[in-house]
């Protein structure tokens, strides 16, 4: 017997027959657990930070909405929920990085207007705008609102027809990108009004805004989100909601059609996505975040002041909505000949 060797009382060898016993249960625990069907216990998402990407710059009406979400759903979830801000393209660089990104839930899309807009836009896009995602939620509807810089000659829809008429092209209203509800909101008017107003392209809704402040273009149809507190502050003047019927929030405010353009109507909307292939369950347990956060204080707030109609819809019915919504501008877009530039 080697020295230090230990002999169990059936005179076996320790540490081989302890080896040899280890190896047997081990084999015997994998057979049940196969027989069984069982499968290792995953742990409960999320378990590190969630991630929205907002394809706008920060300060805009899309980055509201996205910040008031993180900030309702995290305590929901339990885990930090961060912004990041990828703006570019008319969308197409932010929503990619989504589209490329593990499908685990921890790398979300604040989508909008231009998800349902730009596949009559491009010809080829560096993703599938259905294939490439997951629905989540349709968050909120909202209409746009036109604003003028209050030093502006310009008082009334009317008044902006009339301007627009005796100077074909020479008046400019700020767009965030190609395709964004406030360019084609803009292009709707000129089909609708007769009018030939050009579009200049910004990154987001903040800049554009900056510059309809300091004078350097004459309108916008912005998001209301961007918008509302300027109007309030007296910083911008408003001139008319784009939507169908006049707005709870600004009831002083006459719809486009009333005021001059009768049919026209234009909404935007904000729409949660995680790329294809993300797991039920945690689609399952953001719908669920979500659908709690819509009856928060933070966005009844919004909904007060900015006139957001809040959705909180199931994935599916987000799904049917987009949809609706690529038939409904694919003709505009093709009628309009609005290119990608």
């Amino acid at each position: 017997m080697a020295s230090g060797e230990i002999i169990d009382h059936d005179g076996a060898r320790g540490k081989g027959f302890a080896l040899r016993r280890w190896l047997d249960l081990g084999i015997l625990a994998c057979a049940v657990v196969a027989a069984l069907g069982v499968t290792p216990a995953r742990a409960e998402y999320p378990e590190k930070i969630v991630k929205i990407v907002v394809p706008f710059a920060a300060g805009g009406g899309t980055d509201i909405i996205a910040r008031t979400t993180a900030q309702e759903i995290q305590a929901d979830l339990g885990k930090s929920v961060i912004i990041e801000n990828k703006p570019g393209a008319g969308t197409i660089i932010g929503t990619q990085t989504v589209a490329t990104s593990e499908p685990d839930g921890y790398s979300l899309l604040m989508a909008t207007f231009a998800h349902a807009v730009n596949p009559s836009l491009y010809n080829k896009l560096p993703f599938d705008p259905h294939k490439d995602f997951a629905a989540v939620s349709l968050i909120a509807r909202s209409f746009n609102i036109v604003v003028v810089n209050p030093a502006s000659k310009i008082n009334s829809i009317s008044d902006l027809i009339t301007e627009a008429k005796a100077n074909p092209g020479k008046l400019n209203f700020g767009t965030f990108g190609t395709g964004t509800s406030a360019h084609l909101a803009g292009e709707l008017f000129n089909v609708m009004a007769k009018v030939k107003m050009t579009a200049v392209p910004y990154k987001g809704a903040a800049p554009a805004i900056s510059d309809l402040l300091g004078g350097q273009i004459d309108v916008m149809f912005t998001t209301v989100a961007s918008a509302a507190s300027l109007v309030a502050a007296g910083q911008l003047r408003a001139l008319a909601v784009t939507s169908a019927e006049r707005s709870a929030a600004f009831p002083q405010l006459p719809t486009v059609a009333e005021a001059g353009v009768p049919g026209y109507a234009a909404e935007s909307w904000y729409g949660l996505y995680a790329p294809a292939r993300t797991p039920a369950p945690v689609i399952a347990r953001l719908n669920q975040a979500i659908a709690k956060a819509e009856q928060s204080g933070a966005f009844k707030k919004l909904e007060a002041n900015e006139g957001l109609i809040m959705v909180g819809s199931s994935p599916e019915e987000l799904d049917r909505y987009v949809g609706q919504e690529e038939e409904r501008w694919r003709k505009l877009v093709k009628d309009a000949n609005i290119e990608v530039q």
